[in-house]
């Protein structure tokens, strides 16, 4: 696999740059910009274009937006927003946790049947392609829906040979159960990455995931429970024990997302994350380098997270 799917056309390696593994550029619900517009705020697509224009402008070059159908995909405003800001948008296929009971009981076949269209066709009703897949546990475990859903991307994954991300619990070692599907359906493990690990500090866990083969996304920056700088401490620590090539930090930041009502009855020009995290895309270039490098870290050695371990995760080079 030497390109992979963008939402504006193929993308080899070298068009990659500095990647951002786990964002988003929305995140609410299926159907909701269509139907309830106005609780995501005005000009959704001008202030997309002007927060990835600012982060290209300080070499940001590509996301990974890990917004799935339940999390409120919409294919044509990420084109709009790549074409518009010169950023390099690579969007999923697959499910993350909001499976609907009308679901239950259809089978793994059907939804992999389903996903890989999304990789070799588009989704429906446009020509814009998947370029990896996604699934997803939380604290709750693997769920019998969230395994016929694990289930259905290894196959896809298996037909198509795209990369996987999982979304993960590691508190809950949830990545144990995930790593085991994914062993019974026959998926390559080193196409895999097991995002959310920096919400621990367990790096006995987190080896344990690499020694399977997979890739790490240490995507919450700056997160909560955590500290950021502790989060950075455990990035380093996994780099010293030889495990720099398979390391992927990113913020899982969104920009469009629900403005919810103040107390007071006002809406808040800002919503909750952009609170949480002013810098959106931007945090980990003006706090985790610098932190890196004052623990050690080389260029060469940033260069590998951001570049390398990107390239190589999602064109196989």
């Amino acid at each position: 696999m030497d390109a992979i799917n963008g939402v504006l056309g193929p993308l080899s390696g070298d068009d990659l740059g500095f990647t951002l593994m786990h964002e988003h550029v929305m995140v609410c619900a299926s159907g909701l910009i269509d139907s309830y517009p106005d609780l995501l705020g005005q000009n959704l697509e001008e202030r997309a274009i002007a927060t990835l224009k600012h982060a290209k402008s300080e070499g940001i070059d590509t996301l990974v937006d890990a917004t799935t159908f339940d999390l409120g995909r919409k294919a044509e405003l990420l084109r709009s927003v790549a074409d518009g800001s010169g950023v390099n948008i690579i969007n999923v296929t697959g499910w993350w946790l909001d499976v609907p009971r009308f679901l239950h009981g259809v089978g793994p076949n059907q939804m992999a049947n389903e996903f890989i269209r999304d990789l070799t066709e588009g989704f429906r009703g446009t020509d814009i392609k998947a370029g990896l897949l996604k699934c997803a546990a939380d604290f709750e475990g693997v769920t019998p829906m969230l395994e016929v859903m694990a289930r259905a991307v290894s196959r896809a994954h298996k037909e198509t040979g795209a990369p996987i991300m999982v979304h993960s619990y590691p508190t809950g070692h949830v990545a144990r159960r995930q790593i085991k599907i994914f062993k019974e359906e026959g998926v390559d493990l080193t196409k895999v990455k097991i995002d959310h690990c920096n919400d621990t500090t367990d790096t006995e866990y987190l080896e344990w995931i690499l020694d399977q083969g997979c890739y790490l996304g240490l995507d919450r920056y700056p997160g909560r429970f955590v500290s950021p700088h502790m989060r950075t401490v455990t990035l380093k620590r996994l780099m010293d024990m030889g495990y720099g090539d398979r390391l992927c930090p990113a913020h899982d930041c969104i920009c469009l997302h629900i403005h919810k009502e103040d107390p007071d009855g006002s809406i808040p020009d800002e919503h909750e994350f952009q609170r949480a995290n002013p810098e959106q895309y931007l945090y980990i270039n003006r706090f985790v380098i610098p932190d890196l490098k004052e623990m050690g870290a080389t260029d060469a050695e940033i260069n590998t997270l951001f570049v390398d371990n990107p390239r190589r995760f999602l064109c196989g080079e």
